[in-house]
């Protein structure tokens, strides 16, 4: 039974999907494996905004208090900062600034998160604090202009409501804190957008007093943001952790969870960013570098879009050293792409669908089908899961596709298991935690996604599509029209090795 597909779009597909990806701290950004990294996914992909922490915290080197005379001054050195976002901007990529960590010589306290210990208390001076995000704001301004900038989210702190990222998850702190920021940065230039409160999942009963807050003493606010995982408790290894996972369908429900719970506040009609999403929080569960990955979230981006502003996959490549620096290329990693810009499966996922067409003319639980200006069709198909187990070994997309002409080229892209995994292959070869440059170009050619091509025929403007997915299978078929030009006086029979060759 092939499903009918209906000439007539039923929509156009959003592509907050592409709005955002993240990052690891920003100081990783003045390595050349980043930059590389960085490269390739704007090549193939192409976000327009990247999001990390950092770029207050000591390593950028921007807060840089000093006595002089028996007076505390600070000087704000933007060296690197120049350097980071100058080189995001050459790839065609915009910041979405995240304003943390604290700097250590503004900070009340000394708790810290993560290997590189970004400090995480309120500031021992707020007024100190509110010059330096200024400070900050009016250099990028004066550098890249102010139009550029106000094109850029400003997203305050990173996930108060917990206490790894804001001493004693303190709300109330959290709100001055936010309420501080938004009025010094509105001072400067009211275009400019202000949000926040980027909480993480299992914590919506922060919204109610936050949208009070904001509302109540008309602090300025222009977008809310949240996160979104939807792994659950960890069983822990060395250098890693293993995790279940919910359904897909998790996910979607906590990108609608904001709108869901501002409604009726004066809040409810704000954009909504997802400033981070993935399946797994921890950067060291395999399950990201897997083909399980893609074909969980390949439902996840096709409708994403329809309930948030932004959707941000955290993060685009493994440069990130949270957990201490990887032991192995591949170990569980967020990114897109591994070390040495090893593609993973969810990375094809996104290439694919940087290839799909505005118009949506069919959805399903198992595909997508657009259509681009031209007439080509572009179709994403993927095996579902349901993030537990382990799925069948094949699953069957049939679709009737309207088309012009009495045949198609059909161009078919696929990653399963086996194909355009380079992780497997890796598995295969012993799991070697430095390969050399031999086993590097093989983990290259394995990551590739298979290629297959053929001629459908077409009969009354419709072409049935029989797509045979493997196990845990993501695959991108692209259909456009075939015009022949053959000249009459083609014969391929007639060429050595076809039905006999030319004979004298």
């Amino acid at each position: 039974m092939f499903t009918p597909v209906p000439t007539t779009p039923i929509g156009v597909l959003s592509d907050a999907w592409r709005a955002c990806v993240g990052t690891g701290r920003l100081n990783l950004a003045l390595r050349s494996d980043y930059r590389d990294s960085l490269e390739r996914v704007q090549r193939e992909i192409g976000f327009r905004h990247l999001r990390g922490h950092g770029l207050l915290s000591d390593d950028l080197g921007i807060h840089r208090p000093y006595e002089f005379e028996g007076v505390r001054r600070v000087r704000h050195a933007f060296g690197y900062l120049d350097q980071v976002v100058d080189s995001w901007l050459e790839l065609g990529i915009r910041p979405f600034l995240e304003l943390g960590f604290m700097p250590s010589g503004l900070a009340s306290g000394e708790q810290t998160v993560f290997w590189w210990k970004g400090n995480v208390t309120p500031p021992a001076d707020e007024e100190e604090w509110a010059a330096l995000v200024v400070a900050v704001v009016r250099h990028l301004i004066d550098r890249h202009g102010i139009d550029e900038v106000r094109s850029w989210p400003i997203e305050v702190w990173n996930e108060p409501n917990l206490v790894h990222f804001w001493k004693d998850a303190d709300q109330a702190a959290y709100f001055r804190l936010y309420e501080r920021t938004a009025r010094a940065l509105k001072d400067l230039d009211a275009s400019l957008q202000l949000g926040g409160p980027a909480i993480s999942p299992g914590s919506d009963e922060w919204w109610a007093p936050f949208a009070e807050f904001v509302t109540s003493r008309e602090v300025p606010i222009d977008f809310v943001s949240r996160h979104a995982y939807s792994s659950g408790p960890s069983q822990r290894v060395p250098f890693g952790v293993y995790q279940t996972l919910a359904e897909p369908q998790t996910l979607l429900d906590q990108f609608a969870a904001p709108r869901r719970h501002l409604a009726g506040t004066g809040l409810e009609r704000l954009p909504v960013h997802i400033t981070e999403f993935n399946t797994s929080y921890r950067p060291d569960n395999p399950v990201h570098d897997t083909a399980y990955n893609a074909a969980y979230l390949a439902p996840v981006l096709a409708g994403g879009g329809d309930l948030v502003d932004s959707f941000s996959y955290w993060t685009f490549c493994d440069v990130f050293e949270e957990e201490n620096i990887p032991t192995s290329p591949f170990h569980g990693g967020f990114g897109l792409l591994g070390h040495r810009q090893l593609a993973k499966p969810t990375f094809h996922l996104y290439a694919f669908m940087a290839r799909l067409g505005a118009e949506v003319l069919a959805r399903g639980a198992d595909h997508l089908v657009t259509r681009h200006p031209d007439g080509r069709l572009a179709v994403l198909a993927w095996q579902p899961v349901d993030g537990t187990s382990a799925g069948a070994e094949r699953h069957t997309v049939r679709l009737a596709l309207p088309v012009g002409g009495p045949a198609v080229y059909a161009h078919r892209h696929r990653v399963n298991e086996d194909d355009g995994n380079a992780w497997t292959a890796w598995q295969q070869l012993g799991r070697p935690h430095h390969p050399t440059a031999r086993q590097l170009d093989l983990l290259h050619e394995a990551s590739r996604p298979a290629l297959e091509h053929g001629v459908l025929p077409a009969g009354g403007g419709v072409v049935e599509l029989e797509l045979h997915l493997a196990r845990h299978e993501i695959c991108l078929v692209e259909l456009e029209g075939v015009r022949d030009e053959t000249e009459p006086w083609i014969d391929d029979d007639r060429v050595p090795g076809y039905a006999g060759g030319w004979r004298a």
